[in-house]
């Protein structure tokens, strides 16, 4: 189980970069199994309602764009192959849940592996945010821990089931210690171990970096990346300014 923490100087820049990273997981997952990918399908929960389709179309054709570049020839040796790579398809392929309370989040959570039993092809759950309901209508905090410590056990047996990834995106908030303020989890430690593996994402100056910060298998390690119209791509210089993505 992944989490995704998500920190920058701004609230539009925050959601520009998580945008982009969980739009991209819901459509590499998609890329056919002849080019490489998995070929499965992606369930979204959107706790947030900043999910973009014309982002998503956008990423898709990205994605269909680099497939084509790579395979120039292999998708005229069916006609399969060539209904694959339609933005249309990537957008069909990604089962999309609106979450507008926490009572919904623990609901949709709880009808997963239902779901999840019918739909066997699917290889990635991603929820955004984990933390938004639970930031904004929770004030009994001792309730909350174990609320959440029941979600996350259950997320961790269904990608263990089914053989998938789930990706949580979390937040971060300001707290008050030693004399001035730091970074700290919006859900609290409690809630960062539950997640097998953590993944920052942050600002360095004028580039983007992502910071795995847990994980079991691997070292820690850091990399930049860089958001572009097709999406998040390998960082090609060290210079990538703030822009506007349109």
């Amino acid at each position: 189980m992944l989490c995704l923490l998500l920190n920058a100087s701004a609230i539009d820049l925050l959601t520009k970069c998580k945008l982009c990273f969980r739009i991209q997981l819901a459509i590499n997952v998609q890329i056919p199994v002849e080019y490489g990918g998995l070929g499965g399908k992606a369930v979204y929960i959107d706790t947030e309602g900043s999910f973009m389709v014309e982002r998503v179309y956008q990423i898709a054709q990205g994605c269909i764009s680099d497939i084509l570049e790579h395979f120039p020839h292999s998708h005229e040796k069916s006609s399969s192959g060539q209904k694959q790579l339609q933005p249309e398809h990537f957008l069909a392929d990604i089962y999309y849940f609106r979450i507008c309370s926490y009572t919904e989040q623990i609901a949709a959570i709880n009808y997963l592996e239902k779901f999840l039993g019918e739909h066997k092809d699917v290889r990635i759950v991603i929820i955004d945010s984990v933390t938004f309901h639970f930031r904004q209508d929770f004030d009994d905090l001792a309730l909350r821990t174990r609320v959440l410590s029941g979600l996350s056990l259950k997320l961790m047996k269904i990608a263990k089931t089914y053989n998938l990834a789930v990706v949580l995106l979390n937040q971060v908030t300001t707290k008050f210690t030693e004399g001035s303020f730091q970074l700290t989890l919006a859900l609290g430690d409690s809630w960062s171990h539950s997640c097998t593996n953590r993944l920052i994402l942050y600002w360095n100056g004028n580039d983007r970096y992502a910071y795995l910060d847990k994980s079991p298998s691997l070292p820690v390690a850091s990399a930049p990346y860089a958001v572009t119209g097709k999406g998040v791509r390998d960082a090609a210089s060290s210079n990538h300014k703030r822009v506007r993505v349109t």
